[in-house]
């Protein structure tokens, strides 16, 4: 046998190891009730089980049914919601982060699952954590159907956390959205984000920080503080799209909305071009829409060069439709109606290689089309 060192003449426990699993049970227990409210009558049996369970007989009426997944983060939000001890706003973050990227090609959650890691299981922490995420998945129809907390201690400091997690739907093969679709004369109808949505955050906090501004000022621009600001939650647009599927389509014909594209990390220009076919241009005009405070800010703040902002942050646009001419007002009626602001950013023609601006293209790893973005932005 190997010599049993001073410091081992106490047993070792996996408590004394860092681990608490006590804590761990705590914490599903605060956090049960909201992800129950997420269940729906398609859900098999409930929380605390080794795997979720959802009924999938429904699949049996689909011709040819695609199943949709996409997996995310947060990001370092994280840290501002580390620094001011709120952690019941990011959930909603990655559930529209996940779950909106599912919806761009027109698909219907059927649910998702998340998974935290953290240095030290403090279960009133993992509870809000946990609840935000719960809240925004029962807004928006999608069980949580499991997940996972893992303590990971001597690799993560006592207060360190992150979060994940994937969704999966199901879209119909002949009503999938995409470049397939898309078509020259296409109107490009903006839906506006609540702010920062969960991209771009290495670069703000670098600018705050180099600025020396705290998270409790105040600016005036905001109406609140920094850091209400910076953690203002992702505007979720799952329902949204989907009312657009619904409402626009028929069962005879797909409907005049061709593509969504969700604008997150790599900004508006590089989001768009995902989903365009080569040989087509979408002209973006930057007059369209008034830039938020809270981007103009950090643009000024830090100097930030307008050609990297608007390749890191989304300037104001969370979801862009790539809509027929006949479906843009359509489209605009069902946002506005839902409470998001909507405008016609620009529209789609065919590639003759002439760029009236930022010519943006093959981003993503996708060889399609591009996107023309041309003019200058409102002045305040």
């Amino acid at each position: 046998m190997p010599p049993v060192p001073d410091q081992a003449s106490q047993p070792i426990t996996y408590a004394s190891a860092g681990v608490d699993t006590a804590a761990g049970d705590r914490a599903v227990e605060l956090m049960k009730e909201a992800v129950a409210a997420t269940m729906t009558p398609a859900v098999v049996g409930g929380v605390g089980g080794f795997a979720g369970l959802v009924d999938a007989s429904a699949l049996r009426d689909y011709t040819r049914p695609l199943l949709a997944t996409s997996t995310d983060g947060v990001g370092t939000k994280v840290a501002i919601a580390q620094a001011l001890d709120i952690h019941d706003t990011i959930g909603q973050d990655l559930v529209g982060m996940v779950v909106d990227d599912i919806v761009v090609v027109g698909a219907r959650p059927l649910l998702m699952t998340d998974y935290i890691a953290c240095g030290r299981v403090v279960p009133e922490r993992i509870a809000d954590i946990v609840r935000g995420v719960a809240t925004a998945c029962a807004a928006i129809g999608t069980p949580l159907l499991g997940g996972e907390t893992a303590e990971h201690p001597g690799l993560m400091g006592p207060e360190d956390y992150d979060i994940a997690g994937a969704a999966t739907g199901v879209v119909e093969a002949d009503r999938m959205l995409g470049a397939q679709r898309v078509r020259p004369g296409d109107v490009l109808v903006a839906l506006g984000s609540s702010g920062l949505h969960s991209n771009g955050y290495s670069l703000v906090r670098r600018v705050v920080e180099a600025a020396g501004w705290e998270l409790e000022r105040h600016v005036e621009e905001f109406g609140r503080t920094l850091g209400e600001e910076l953690l203002e939650p992702t505007c979720l647009y799952t329902r949204v799209c989907l009312a657009m599927l619904e409402t626009l389509s028929s069962p005879a014909a797909p409907g005049p909305l061709h593509a969504l594209s969700h604008i997150t990390g790599g900004g508006l220009a590089a989001n768009l071009a995902r989903v365009l076919p080569a040989g087509l241009v979408a002209g973006v005009d930057r007059a369209s829409w008034q830039v938020p405070p809270v981007f103009s800010t950090i643009r000024e703040l830090g100097q930030v060069p307008w050609e990297d902002a608007e390749a890191t942050l989304n300037l104001g646009v969370g979801m862009v439709a790539v809509v027929d001419p006949s479906g843009a007002d359509g489209v605009l009626r069902i946002a506005e109606g839902s409470g998001i602001p909507a405008w016609v950013l620009g529209e789609v023609r065919e590639d003759d290689g002439r760029a009236r601006g930022r010519l943006v293209a093959g981003t993503k790893g996708v060889d399609g089309g591009a996107v023309d973005i041309h003019g200058d932005y409102r002045s305040e």
